[in-house]
């Protein structure tokens, strides 16, 4: 039940039960937010946004440490509601929520540094900007990391003076719950409000007015519905959404160590990572050690039943279809591709060999444990077919030839490009996705950017001063 100003709203009718995807078990339900309630929380927020940004901003980063200190006391609790909801192994879940906490830290230091410029203007006047919040942001995030993710866009609008409702994802709509009730204890009232519901929450909060920002986590196709409706009211869009990210092994590089790069891409968090690797395109020169590699990397977390479940049936589903699919249309599964019996949502790492573009696993994203192969014949073929296609996250290229880095750098038309590692990176990057994965900065200092509004300021003599 969303409270608004300590006041517990009716909620609608319509109501959402988990199933734990470990077991099948129920999980939990909770009551889905019905349009009144959305539409007094929306009212709610807006009331409460000047007061908020009226604080200084070191203020408001006190508030976000205090919230930091709250996520960390409650930690253990949102790693097992995690574990229950969405089936991500629970020491997973729990580094989630600890950077969560960090990123909130983060932000809470940002708040106090975030400046405008000053211009020059004549010798006797002032010129500068001022950034100013936009003022109620709608921010809607994925269950895949919910806390971490959440975090960042949490963070990053309450720093900068906005205050925020937030629609957790259906398929984790008690930690969303939970972690609502424990920022919002230690926050000014209706600072932040939490939402719990599905699609119908998610349209309703698109179609009010009086929400100035919408940041979105999740697919293409609920980003860009989004996009457009907060195009007709003016509102700023900040999203990341779906992709296809390719992997590309160059000759040159030890296979076994590339296929071990490919395996964690793949098959990390069961394959349920935005930045996943999608498709692979690898040099003929090493396609057999390699992909021997691979299979083996796969058999060996299939064996020891190292892969947690997919998150539910439903994602399952479509994750086999697409293999189905591939299978029929001339691709070998060398490993995995069948579903396993038993409880939960299960999928076993699976790499499908003689990949072809024509396939959904090689156009899509797959979302799950699947590692599809394409064998190129050189390195000019893998970067044309993987600088194709219709999203642009992320890509990984693994070689030693400093030249085809740099090429692939220029080449390939996403916000992220990774040389040599498929995870990892400096802390505070800031990427801009491309195309249908989304628009804007997502993450790092560059977020509290897209929640601020900049004003610019001439300040001069009054009329016939002389000094």
């Amino acid at each position: 039940m969303t409270t608004v100003s300590g006041t517990a709203l009716h909620a609608g009718e319509a109501t959402i039960t988990i199933l734990d995807p470990r077991d099948g078990s129920v999980a939990g339900t909770v009551c889905e937010a019905g349009p009144a309630e959305v539409e007094q929380a929306v009212a709610a927020s807006r009331r409460a946004q000047a007061g908020w940004a009226q604080r200084d901003a070191a203020e408001r980063g006190g508030f976000l440490h205090a919230a930091a200190d709250a996520l960390q006391a409650g930690a253990a609790e949102l790693a097992a509601l995690n574990a229950r909801e969405t089936g991500r192994p629970e020491d997973q879940a729990l580094e989630g929520v600890l950077a969560g906490a960090s990123t909130l830290r983060q932000y809470a230091e940002l708040a106090p540094v975030h400046r405008g410029h000053s211009l020059l203007g004549g010798r006797l006047a002032a010129d500068y900007t001022v950034a100013e919040p936009r003022g109620v942001a709608a921010l809607l995030t994925p269950w895949n990391d919910p806390v971490a993710v959440a975090a960042g866009l949490l963070g990053a609008a309450l720093a900068t003076g906005n205050t925020v409702l937030h629609k957790p994802s259906e398929r984790c709509p008690q930690l969303g719950q939970r972690l609502g009730d424990m920022l919002g204890a230690v926050l000014p009232p209706d600072v932040l409000i939490t939402l719990t519901g599905g699609p119908a929450v998610g349209e309703a909060l698109t179609g009010l007015p009086g929400i100035d920002v919408y940041a979105h986590v999740g697919s293409s196709a609920t980003g860009a519905r989004i996009a457009r409706a907060a195009a007709e009211r003016g509102a700023h869009v900040v999203r990341e959404n779906g992709g296809n990210d390719p992997l590309l092994v160059d000759d040159g590089v030890d296979p076994v160590w590339a296929a071990g790069q490919a395996a964690l891409g793949a098959f990390a968090n069961s394959g349920q990572i935005c930045t996943s690797v999608e498709r692979i395109y690898v040099h003929r020169a090493v396609a057999d050690a390699f992909c021997e590699a691979l299979v083996a990397e796969a058999r060996q977390r299939n064996a020891g039943a190292l892969l947690g479940p997919l998150v539910d049936d439903r994602l399952r589903r479509e994750v086999h279809r697409q293999v189905d699919e591939a299978i029929a249309a001339g691709a070998v599964a060398a490993e995995g591709g069948a579903l396993p019996e038993g409880p939960g949502s299960y999928y076993p790492a699976t790499v499908l060999l003689g990949c072809t573009e024509s396939m959904a696993v090689m156009q899509e994203e797959t979302f799950g444990p699947v590692a599809p192969v394409r064998v190129v014949d050189s390195f000019e073929e893998g970067l044309e077919l993987a600088a194709a296609g219709r999203y642009g996250l992320a890509a990984t290229v693994l070689t030693a030839d400093m030249e085809h880095a740099q090429r692939a750098i220029a080449a390939l038309d996403v916000g992220t490009v990774k040389v040599n590692a498929v995870f990892g990176g400096a802390p505070g990057g800031s990427a801009q996705p491309r195309r249908d994965s989304g628009h804007g900065f997502g993450y790092g200092p560059e977020l509290l950017d897209e929640f601020v509004q900049v004003k610019v300021v001439h300040l001069g003599l009054p009329g016939g001063a002389t000094r």
